[in-house]
């Protein structure tokens, strides 16, 4: 298939068992106003109908392709991983394969982005359950706000479908696959990117819906401190007592959110 089309912004999508649910959220990035995107839909061995979904999509849009792995891995580091060494674009935008977009996501938080010179940037997400809520009209200039490597240590503050980020950047600092980092790899991997950058900046407007399902791994919060304490005891220049105080930060600070602020 042709790939002569312009790529400004390459969209990775780790894929598994999802058919019941990608199609809508493939359907968010074609409904971007922002068109120069390629979609690389990363299929993690997959046992159900997921890759005929894709393919129906693949077929109808030259912008979409999908890359399938042969044997499981387990989570989603490694297919990031993968999509983001066959991306075409200078920048990347993470999307899993749930999660909705607002129809102008692509395009604000590029302008957004490039205006503030930034090498990585998020947006605020609203949860949701079945039927994702009606995108409102973002104003004309989003409040904006600055993310450091402390913040980001505190609390994660960056919902990883919301960003867009420097693809040099996740090729020096990859995510971690190693399974004991399964459902922290993408914190890890901001804070790494943090400490590089000095800061991110973050749109306080949701430009993603984030879905909500039965058995979501970030929704277990035992499971998250656990795997939160392995992390910061890891880390490099960390105290003895930062991966208690962290992880207990990162998971109390979950809690506000989900439960008195709804939107991250």
């Amino acid at each position: 298939m042709s790939q002569e089309f312009p790529v400004t912004i390459s969209v990775i999508m780790p894929c598994y068992n999802a058919e019941a649910l990608v199609g809508p959220t493939i359907q968010s990035v074609i409904d971007q106003s922002l068109t120069d995107w390629e979609l690389i839909i990363v299929d993690d061995c997959s046992t159900d109908a997921t890759r005929d979904v894709v393919n129906s999509y693949v077929q109808r849009d030259p912008r979409i392709r999908m890359l399938t792995l042969e044997a499981n891995t387990g989570a989603p580091a490694r297919p990031r991983n993968i999509g983001i060494g066959a991306a075409r674009g200078a920048w990347v935008a993470l999307l899993d394969a749930d999660d909705i977009w607002h129809p102008r996501k692509l395009e604000y938080q590029l302008g957004i982005t490039e205006g503030l010179g930034a090498a990585l940037s998020s947006t605020a997400m609203m949860d949701f359950v079945g039927t994702p809520p009606l995108p409102g009209t973002p104003p004309e200039r989003p409040e904006v706000e600055k993310i450091t490597f402390t913040k980001q240590k505190i609390k994660g503050r960056i919902p990883t479908s919301s960003v867009l980020v420097k693809k040099e950047l996740l090729a020096k600092y990859p995510f971690n696959e190693d399974p004991r980092y399964k459902a922290v790899e993408d914190y890890h991997c901001w804070l790494r990117v943090h400490e590089a950058i000095d800061h991110s900046v973050k749109i306080k407007f949701p430009f993603l819906f984030y879905r909500r399902v039965e058995g979501q791994i970030s929704g277990s919060k035992l499971y998250m401190l656990r795997r939160m304490y392995m992390l910061h005891r890891e880390y490099p220049g960390g105290t003895a007592f930062g991966p208690v105080f962290f992880s207990l930060t990162h998971v109390l600070g979950g809690l506000y959110y989900r439960f008195f602020k709804k939107v991250l």
